[in-house]
């Protein structure tokens, strides 16, 4: 799926989208993210009452309860201004899915209008604020996991690519298979455990074959399921939510 659309001069404000999963599993990326924005002149909006996007609902097959949940989470978010979501996936289901939700209803300019508003974080970063960055790490070598929903629906891959590539000691390793999906996708994994297993280990073998220093991605779903099979494995290798790796890399807090 390719994105084409406008994009806007660098607002004043953004509300900040930062998912469930980075809400109860790593609230330090969410607030890594909002330093990585706010570096850029932009204040941060985050609206405590945020729940999930209703993706696992609509990927089941229940239209009527994610259009609840969508209806639910677009109320939050009535100023106009961006709203920057923390997860590929996420930001696709927001800002395509949502408006196939409302399709022929009475709602769907108006939620149109919503999901033009939503941008994923990287995305935003390279599209709208168009960040220029000085690495201040020593070198130290990356492979990076896209969300297969990610790459298709927000390209991710490139817009996160284009902030690794700024980063001037490091060296990015490309795994083998790189587009291929975790074994995650959200109830995929609970209804299809064993499949999902072997999903994981395969994606676990090639990234760890690059003997990276270090494992990234924008998707909280498929570190958490990638970060579980290396600990299982007894890896050392553990996975960190590209906001953090990128705050660490470009001098930490305000500059």
């Amino acid at each position: 799926m390719q994105i084409h659309r406008l994009y806007p001069a660098k607002p004043q404000k953004v509300y900040l989208y930062a998912t469930c999963l980075v809400d109860l599993f790593d609230p330090q990326a969410g607030l890594d993210a909002i330093t990585l924005i706010e570096r850029e002149g932009i204040e941060v909006i985050y609206v405590p009452k945020q729940t999930c996007c209703g993706q696992p609902a609509y990927s089941s097959g229940y239209n009527d309860e994610a259009r609840q949940v969508a209806l639910s989470q677009m109320n939050l978010f009535p100023e106009p201004w961006p709203v920057i979501v923390l997860s590929g996936s996420c930001g696709g289901m927001m800002h395509h899915h949502y408006r196939r939700l409302f399709q022929n209803t009475a709602r769907e300019k108006e939620v149109a209008q919503f999901c033009d508003r939503v941008f994923e974080l990287t995305e935003f970063l390279v599209k709208v604020c168009r960040v220029q960055w000085q690495d201040s790490g020593t070198s130290a070598s990356v492979v990076m996991h896209t969300s297969c929903a990610a790459r298709r629906e927000m390209q991710v891959h490139l817009t996160a690519g284009a902030l690794l590539a700024q980063l001037q000691q490091i060296e990015v390793r490309q795994q083998a298979y790189e587009s291929e999906c975790c074994g995650f996708g959200g109830t995929f994994s609970v209804r299809h455990p064993q499949i999902s297993q072997a999903m994981v280990e395969d994606k676990t073998r090639h990234l760890s074959d690059t003997h990276a220093d270090h494992l990234v991605s924008a998707d909280w779903g498929c570190l958490l399921n990638i970060n579980g099979a290396l600990s299982y494995q007894d890896n050392p290798l553990q996975g960190q939510h590209l906001a953090s790796f990128l705050l660490s890399r470009t001098g930490g807090a305000h500059e």
